[in-house]
C-alpha cells in the first residue's frame, strides 16, 4: 500500500504536467485539425529560457521566489512569441494545403528548434538551479514535497482558468465557433486568423509553464527533453480525445498515474527482468491500445466519414 500511494502521488504530479502540454496539442487540433509536433520543443525552449534567466539573476540578491517568478514570466512570454511565430511563418501559409504538408512542416520545425537549442545551450544536460527549499511531508507511509504540491495546485488553477476562458469569454466563444465551422464563423464576423493565433499563443504559454514545472521537479534540462515529453503529452491528448479539452486534462492525469504505477510495479510484474527505467513503454502501450479499440479517445465523439 505504501508503494501504491507513493506512485499515485508521483503519477498525479507527472499527470498535471502532461495535462498542461496535452492542452496545447488539443487546442490547436480542435480548431484547425493540425497536430503540432513542434509543441514539445516549445516546452523545452520555455525550460531553457527560464534556466537562463534564473542563473543570470541568481547572484543579484533578489528573493529566490521572485527570481523563479521572473524566470517563469519571461519563459512564458518567450514561448508565446515563439508560438505566434510558428503559426504565422510555418503553418498559416499551409492552412489550405494537403493535410500531410503541415504535418511534415511541424516535424521539420521540431528538428529546427532542437538544433537551435543545441547551438545555444549545448549538448550536455543542464542542472536546473533549485530556487525553492524542498520540504518533505509524510502521509500514510508515502512522501511528497512542497514542489509537487505547487505543481499540482498551479496546474489545477491554470486548467480552471483555461476552462473559464473557453466557456465564458468572447474569445472562448470565437474559438468554439471556429472549431465548429470556420466558414460560418468567418461569415459571423469572427477573425479566424486571430483566433487560430491565440490558440497557438495560449498553448505555448501552457507549454512554458509545464517546462518550468519539469525543470523545477527533476532539476535537469536538455535540448532533447521536449521530444519524449511531447510524445507522451500527445498520447495523453489521444487518450482523452484529441480536440476535447476536458479529455486532454483527464488523459494527462490518467497517463501520469498509469506510467507511475507501471514504474513502481514493473519489476514485480516481470520478475525483476525489467526495471523502472522502462516506464516509457506504458505510455506507448496505452497509445496503441487506444488507437486500436477507441481511436476517438475516452471523451471524444465517434464521427462517421463525410460524404
Amino acid at each position: 500500500m505504501d508503494t501504491l500511494l507513493q506512485q499515485l502521488i508521483n503519477g498525479l504530479t507527472l499527470g498535471a504536467v502532461y495535462a498542461l502540454v496535452a492542452l496545447g496539442y488539443t487546442m490547436v487540433y480542435g480548431i484547425i485539425g493540425l497536430i503540432n509536433f513542434a509543441h514539445g520543443e516549445v516546452v523545452m525552449i520555455g525550460t531553457m529560457v527560464a534556466f537562463t534567466v534564473i542563473v543570470s539573476l541568481a547572484g543579484s540578491g533578489m528573493p529566490p521566489l521572485l527570481i523563479l517568478s521572473v524566470g517563469l514570466l519571461i519563459a512564458v512570454v518567450a514561448c508565446m512569441v515563439l508560438g505566434w511565430g510558428l503559426e504565422r511563418v510555418a503553418y498559416r501559409p499551409l492552412r489550405h494545403a494537403p493535410r500531410l504538408t503541415p504535418l511534415i512542416t511541424a516535424i521539420g520545425m521540431s528538428i529546427v528548434l532542437q538544433n537551435v537549442a543545441m547551438i545555444i545551450w549545448g549538448r550536455n544536460y543542464i542542472t536546473f538551479p533549485p530556487m525553492i527549499d524542498k520540504r518533505i511531508y509524510e502521509v500514510g507511509g508515502a512522501s511528497f514535497t512542497n514542489v509537487q504540491v505547487a505543481i499540482v495546485v498551479l496546474a489545477a488553477l491554470v486548467m480552471i482558468g483555461l476552462t473559464y476562458l473557453v466557456q465564458r469569454t468572447r474569445m472562448g466563444m470565437a474559438m468554439r465557433a471556429t472549431a465548429q465551422n470556420q466558414h460560418v464563423a468567418l461569415l459571423m464576423g469572427v477573425d479566424i486568423d486571430r483566433v487560430i493565433a491565440m490558440a497557438f499563443i495560449i498553448g505555448s504559454a501552457l507549454g512554458a509553464l509545464a517546462g518550468c514545472m519539469v525543470g523545477s521537479y527533476y532539476e535537469i534540462a536538455h535540448y532533447q527533453m521536449g521530444f519524449m515529453l511531447g510524445l507522451k503529452a500527445f498520447t495523453a491528448a489521444v487518450l482523452g480525445g484529441i480536440g476535447n479539452m476536458a479529455g486532454a486534462m483527464a488523459g494527462g492525469l490518467l497517463l501520469g498515474i498509469i506510467e507511475a504505477l507501471g514504474a513502481g510495479y514493473i519489476g514485480d510484474l516481470t520478475g525483476n527482468f525489467l526495471g523502472s527505467h522502462y516506464q516509457d513503454i506504458f505510455a506507448f502501450m496505452v497509445l496503441i491500445i487506444v488507437l486500436m479499440f477507441r481511436p476517438s479517445g475516452l471523451f471524444g465523439e465517434r464521427t462517421g466519414d463525410r460524404a
